[in-house]
């Protein structure tokens, strides 16, 4: 027998944790998952934290990795929606508001945009999303008092929502005023406004495959696009369950994606330093090309991921945990592929948190970031080499500008124009000074399949002496 000191028989028990559990009120179904995408929406707006670390299944929000796979997916679908329409979302619940929300009710604010979003773009019972959005509200002390608001402008945006479709959202811009008025800046209002519809939509899924890209076309059920990838229609399912891919015979790569690396011509038998090698995409197309690949990357858990995917691949490449900006070697390259770190506004289809974690001041401390890695990029080739800089950004100011700059004072350099004519059916991503210059506007959709792609820089530079 076990004797404990004092006498705990007549003491109260304190009760234990999974009691006090089983004691709390369950949550209706669905409202976990409500309230988990309207504080990562929160989140994201209010605080800049970007979506991809909020959504990770192993180290992302915690409420988040909580739920369940069905939940979580709902999250991440109400989350995309709801930034990828923001702006005319907004302007929708303004105009159903008889004065405007009071300063500071920013959680309500994510409560009405999320369950907007439901109602008007998702497919959700709408009596569903009103009933949820009104619990949330209710569960929560900031918002309580405001409960029969958001059932009442909800339930009016439920009968309305066409009307307001067709008013409201058709003119107000997808993207928030800061970048929407850069991209007119330098592509023109016609080309803003398309890019800005592009990227309201999701993105395709695109493969690079080994073999004969047409007859893993027809194989997938895919269609063949200018750049040589395959793009996928709907897949139901997990991508890895999917024909070729555990024998390592295509990877995800984005059509825009695919054509850096492509840049460089006969690769057989080069060496090619890759400098911001991870996820490996490019770095597989270097290696398929024939190449000696080199592939560089600062974080260890991304060069782990490179390894683990050219693994699965079957290729191999010489991996670094290196800065790029501090990479020496005795012996120089024959090319060398930097697709440099930038804001990623290229990827909003993918990534529709980039508007609001980026500013232009973020914008500006890349391009500089970009020119130091570009000038140190052509110290590693040799005379008659190449250097491929890439970046997905859709500001000039991260591409062009950056070129134009390093050409204009670095002797022994040239640009080699890429030609129309060697890329058909991508011609009018070929700029005037032969350089590529992609945007999510274009490649036309097709019959049950998406259009788009990311918006990508890239530029062949040639050291001539």
């Amino acid at each position: 027998m076990v004797l404990m000191a004092g006498n705990s028989r007549n003491k109260p028990r304190k009760p234990a944790k999974d009691d006090a559990r089983a004691s709390e009120p369950a949550l209706k179904p669905g409202l976990a998952a409500r309230i988990v995408a309207a504080r990562i929406l929160g989140a994201v707006i209010d605080k800049r934290t970007p979506l991809d670390g909020m959504l990770d299944a192993e180290h992302g929000n915690p409420a988040y990795r909580a739920l369940g796979e069905a939940d979580r997916a709902l999250v991440r679908a109400i989350v995309h929606s709801s930034l990828r329409h923001l702006p005319q979302l907004e302007a929708m619940i303004s105009a159903l508001l008889q004065t405007p929300l009071p300063d500071g009710a920013r959680a309500l604010q994510h409560v009405l945009v999320t369950a907007a979003a439901q109602i008007v773009h998702l497919d959700v019972p709408d009596h569903s999303a009103v009933d949820l959005a009104v619990e949330q509200a209710h569960g929560d002390p900031r918002n309580r008092r405001f409960a029969n608001l958001v059932n009442a402008v909800l339930r009016r945006l439920s009968r309305e929502k066409d009307a307001l479709l067709e008013t409201i959202a058709a003119n107000t811009p997808a993207l928030p005023r800061w970048l929407m008025e850069r991209l007119v800046a330098q592509y023109g209002a016609a080309a803003a406004d398309a890019i800005g519809k592009a990227v309201a939509e999701p993105a395709a899924l695109d493969l690079t495959v080994k073999g004969d890209a047409a007859s893993w076309a027809a194989r997938l059920g895919g269609r063949l696009l200018p750049t040589g990838s395959v793009r996928l229609g709907a897949v139901s399912g997990p991508v890895t369950a999917l024909a070729g891919f555990a024998e390592g015979d295509w990877w995800v790569q984005d059509a825009a994606a695919a054509l850096p690396a492509r840049l460089f011509g006969a690769l057989e038998g080069k060496r090619v330093v890759d400098l911001c090698a991870a996820p490996g995409g490019k770095t597989a197309q270097l290696v398929m090309a024939g190449a000696s690949v080199t592939a560089l990357d600062l974080s260890a858990n991304r060069l782990r991921r490179l390894e683990g995917n050219l693994a699965r691949l079957g290729l191999t490449a010489t991996l670094l945990k290196a800065d790029a900006a501090r990479f020496e070697t005795e012996d120089l390259f024959d090319g060398v592929l930097l697709d440099a770190p930038c804001s990623s506004t290229g990827t909003l289809r993918r990534h529709p948190d980039i508007p609001w974690t980026k500013t232009p001041e973020d914008i500006e401390t890349l391009a500089l970031l970009q020119e130091r890695l570009l000038r140190h990029a052509l110290a590693l080739v040799v005379p008659g080499g190449r250097v491929v800089f890439a970046n997905c950004s859709l500001d000039t100011r991260e591409g062009e500008d950056v070129t134009a700059r390093v050409l204009a004072d670095t002797p022994g350099i040239a640009r080699v124009p890429i030609a129309p004519r060697d890329w058909p059916g991508l011609e009018q991503a070929i700029t005037p000074l032969g350089e590529f210059r992609t945007t999510p506007a274009m490649i036309a959709a097709e019959d049950g399949f998406a259009g788009g792609m990311d918006g990508f820089y890239a530029v062949v530079l040639r050291r001539t002496a």
